[in-house]
């Protein structure tokens, strides 16, 4: 096994490190995230291997840019909550052949050099996804206040299908493990009581098929564009890493570990523009680096960003806090 692998297993197994990881990742093709253009798929994987060539990072998060859209054919023509019960799984095996051709084409580029995980959203975001296309005007917040069962049932299936992609994405296209991107349903109506009985089966569902076949998936509490989250919601799913808004939830990286039960943590970094990575001098960089591992220890820390960070973030930056974060571990 190559040393960066050994390194980021370890920090994600709790283990003492010789050095604290890091991991940064963007958007390739932001502008087409739901459009499977050959085009845009190429700009994604160059974008991959341009990173990769010029950062030689710790490990990877593979991104799915151009296949955010779930193209199910029994969901493209809902108008009303009744018509989510005509749904049916395993219609989008092409959607998958490709992402699981995507994934095995990153990691050979990569090689055994380094750990991957593919990013895949959770059921509901998907299904969020999806309603925004149709004339239903239906939420996921809505469903869950209104049609609960509707919601469990709709979940289901597209569980079954994100299941597969995890299984397939893993065992034929060398990933290391899901990323799996979740957030609690945006309405103060729709508490965690809630959430656990219609929502949470459907993740917990991926997430069983992908550890059957990795011990290392990394669960990531998405705080975009503002997005705030119950951080409790999650404390029982069962994964080995999490990374969440430190900024937006002002839950710190040494706070969060705690909640979680000492699992691993990823982050610590404001991922906008207006963040000390992307504005501050080197030495603001520098310093933020050494303050979060101050804070939060060396042991089963791995530094990186609330989410995705801009994509004209110079890479020298992210040089920056490796550099530092090598300098405080010795």
């Amino acid at each position: 096994m190559s040393d960066k692998r050994q390194l980021v297993f370890d920090a994600f197994d709790n283990k003492e490190t010789q050095r604290v990881p890091v991991g940064f990742w963007f958007h390739f093709a932001p502008d087409d995230l739901f459009t499977d253009r050959p085009d845009v798929i190429r700009r994604n994987v160059e974008g991959h291997f341009e990173f990769y060539d010029s950062f030689h990072p710790d490990f990877v998060k593979l991104m799915s840019d151009g296949y955010f859209r779930y193209p199910n054919p029994t969901l493209t023509k809902v108008e009303k909550a009744e018509d989510l019960l005509q749904a049916k799984s395993g219609l989008v095996d092409e959607w998958i052949d490709a992402q699981t051709a995507l994934v095995k084409e990153l990691t050979g580029h990569f090689g055994s050099e380094v750990a991957a995980f593919y990013n895949i959203f959770a059921p509901a975001t998907v299904l969020g996804f999806v309603l925004e296309e149709t004339k239903s005007g239906l939420t996921p917040a809505e469903l869950v206040k209104s049609y609960p069962e509707t919601l469990h049932y709709v979940l289901n299936v597209i569980k079954q299908d994100l299941a597969r992609l995890a299984f397939r994405v893993i065992t034929e296209g060398g990933a290391d493990g899901i990323y799996l991107s979740t957030k609690n349903i945006q309405d103060k109506a729709v508490g965690k009581e809630a959430y656990h009985r219609y929502i949470t089966p459907s993740e917990q569902g991926v997430l069983n098929v992908a550890n059957a076949v990795s011990d290392y998936n990394i669960l990531h509490i998405c705080g975009y564009e503002g997005a705030r989250n119950d951080l409790s919601v999650y404390r029982d799913y069962d994964v080995k890493v999490i990374n969440w808004a430190v900024v937006v939830e002002k839950v710190s990286l040494k706070k969060g570990k705690q909640l979680f039960g000492g699992r691993a943590v990823i982050g610590g970094f404001d991922n906008t523009k207006n963040g000390i990575l992307y504005r501050g001098t080197r030495e603001e960089v520098e310093n933020e680096t050494k303050r979060l591992l101050e804070e939060a220890g060396t042991t089963g820390v791995i530094l990186g960003a609330d989410c995705t960070i801009p994509s004209d973030t110079p890479i020298e930056r992210l040089e920056w806090v490796r550099k530092t974060a090598k300098r405080y571990g010795k």
